[in-house]
């Protein structure tokens, strides 16, 4: 079964006059992990798309979505997968990969039709590419450990790069996630923005009555949301993205945009927030 909802980019200005029911409307990512189903978010931020897909047991297949208007959801595009449950498998282009728990696939754009199968729980995100590039495993072990933060300013973190070009090459694709050590609540700070890529975020790892407060909104006139576990963040070009949260938690990001340039950002620092 597939769902697709389509989310509309935003105006700052905009933005400022929401309440709390309609940035939730526009910027929460929720109820993308249902079982026997495939779920996905197409915003007009880049025309990025996140989703998830739960094959409990059987499998799914994700081959034509009709917001793309084309024969197949990844003719044009290209699509990085995150397994945050058990082991499954994904299969595209005449290849099964095997994906235990915090491994990451890449699919190049005109892989086919992307069947998931087994107990795996994936996070699927997408953005439009205008060339072909070969798919790939990246495993937990393949990827470029960062460590970052410290104790004394409660953001000591392990940042896992894998769609990125220290680990391999993609077209507009960025993709990693990062870890809080115990005793560590704040992620992302300072905070920054990008106005050449979006990014999303997708929180999981934590207890079900666990929250994150996630900080959005222009640097000057921030808001926020509060996020449970397996659901994420839509962060516009003009928005901050940071957040601290309650617990052991994880978040996945991933970006579109001009380029691939992680370091492409502009710090804020807290006494600038507002």
């Amino acid at each position: 079964m597939l769902n697709v909802e389509t989310r509309q980019a935003v105006h700052p200005e905009h933005a400022k006059a929401l309440d709390t029911e309609g940035l939730r409307r526009h910027f929460l990512a929720e109820n993308m992990f249902k079982s026997g189903e495939i779920h996905l978010i197409y915003t007009h931020y880049d025309r990025f798309v996140m989703g998830g897909a739960v094959p409990a047991g059987g499998s799914l297949t994700l081959d034509k979505v009709e917001e793309t208007k084309t024969p197949s959801f990844l003719d044009r595009r290209e699509m990085g997968v995150v397994n945050i449950g058990e082991l499954g498998t994904v299969s595209a282009g005449n290849k099964t990969y095997t994906l235990s728990r915090g491994d990451v696939l890449y699919l190049g754009a005109g892989s086919g039709p992307v069947t998931f199968a087994g107990n795996g729980r994936f996070y699927i995100t997408s953005c439009p590419a205008h060339r072909s590039l070969p798919a790939r495993l990246v495993t937990l072990a393949d990827s470029k450990e960062v460590k970052l933060g410290a104790v004394e300013t409660s953001n000591k973190r392990t940042i896992n790069q894998f769609i990125h070009p220290l680990v391999m090459e993609s077209c507009q694709l960025v993709l990693g996630y990062t870890t809080l050590e115990d005793g560590s609540v704040w992620n992302t700070m300072p905070a920054h923005v990008h106005d050449r890529r979006m990014e999303a975020y997708l929180y999981f790892g934590m207890d079900e009555t666990s929250r994150v407060l996630h900080l959005m909104g222009e640097p000057q006139e921030t808001r926020h949301l509060f996020i449970a576990n397996e659901e994420g963040a839509i962060s516009p070009p003009w928005s901050v993205h940071s957040g601290a949260g309650i617990g052991t938690y994880t978040f996945i990001w991933a970006m579109a945009g001009d380029n691939v340039d992680y370091t492409d950002m502009e710090f804020v620092q807290p006494a600038a927030l507002r």
